[in-house]
């Protein structure tokens, strides 16, 4: 049924059911899109003008030009937290999801214009809300991330066959685990949502960003662990270091940080979120003025 939700597409507000792609955009033909996903505590747009410029980065990388300045493309976003606010009691917090597609055209030197929307939709809390104390399960993906001479991993694109193989991968061993890729080495990289962590004799250590996303919930996450006085390092990170660990989390836009508590249906240390992991937490919930685990729970469902 229609949530009410109104998105921007192509300089019209419009019903988000109402967003449709051409058939002959290359941004459903062949993934020629550029994306970006943040999100609201309070109706507030998280790291705002991080998302933006990675989201600019991204198309100019890929040589897009959505028509719009990092600015006006700012301006709509908030817009859209507007059009939508009266909606926030209901559903709690939003999802900020703007695409810009090369257009149609059958050749990537000559397609347009660009499809440029900003979509407006619910967290879905259902999937991550009982896994504050639970910790969630992750599967180490037979299928590998892409090389930088594939697909550069910096840039947010649809272009994503690996990520849905991963996933159908992680479902046959465990229905509710994260995938897990690793590079051509077999060195960890990074989920198909998530940016991996894994705690070692007090220290937080996560893969440097030569084969992954540079996500602005793992940038949250340096941060965090400065303020706190825990050391945070980029480094090869190995299966080994996974499955040894002291303890272990995941980061995503929706839940900010998450405990990872059991990887291929091993446990990692005593099956249980770790202290700095719940440290993260609650640092996190008081930077932006939302109680993150408390209203996962309460919008769940």
């Amino acid at each position: 049924m229609p949530d009410g939700l109104v998105a921007y597409m192509n300089g019209e507000w419009i019903d988000s059911e109402d967003v449709k792609i051409d058939r002959r955009d290359r941004g459903f033909r062949v993934a020629d899109t550029v994306f970006d996903v943040a999100r609201t505590f309070d109706g507030v747009i998280y790291r705002k003008a991080q998302h933006l410029d990675r989201f600019y980065r991204s198309l100019k990388f890929v040589r897009i030009d959505p028509g719009l300045t990092m600015e006006e493309m700012g301006d709509i976003w908030e817009e859209s937290v507007e059009r939508n606010r009266h909606l926030l009691p209901e559903m709690g917090d939003f999802y900020i999801y703007p695409f810009v597609t090369r257009g149609p055209g059958r050749w990537a030197y000559d397609a347009g214009p660009p499809t440029v929307v900003v979509d407006t939709y619910q967290i879905d809390f259902d999937r991550f809300a009982r896994l504050y104390d639970d910790g969630s399960h992750g599967v180490i993906a037979k299928t590998r991330s892409y090389p930088s001479t594939s697909a550069e991993p910096k840039v947010k694109h649809h272009s994503r066959m690996n990520f849905n193989m991963a996933e159908l991968e992680a479902g046959d061993v465990d229905k509710e685990a994260f995938p897990i890729l690793l590079d051509q080495e077999g060195n960890v990289t990074e989920g198909t949502v998530n940016s991996v962590f894994v705690v070692t004799n007090g220290v937080i250590r996560t893969p440097g960003d030569s084969a992954l996303l540079q996500s602005e919930s793992r940038a949250s996450v340096f941060e965090l662990a400065e303020a706190l006085g825990i050391p945070c390092v980029q480094e090869t990170v190995q299966p080994y270091d996974v499955y040894t660990a002291d303890e272990m989390f995941v980061t995503f836009t929706g839940p900010g940080v998450l405990p990872m508590t059991q990887v291929d249906l091993r446990d990692i240390a005593d099956g249980k979120p770790g202290p700095i992991t719940q440290q993260l937490i609650a640092a996190l919930s008081e930077k932006v003025g939302v109680d993150i685990p408390g209203q996962a729970l309460k919008f769940a469902n």
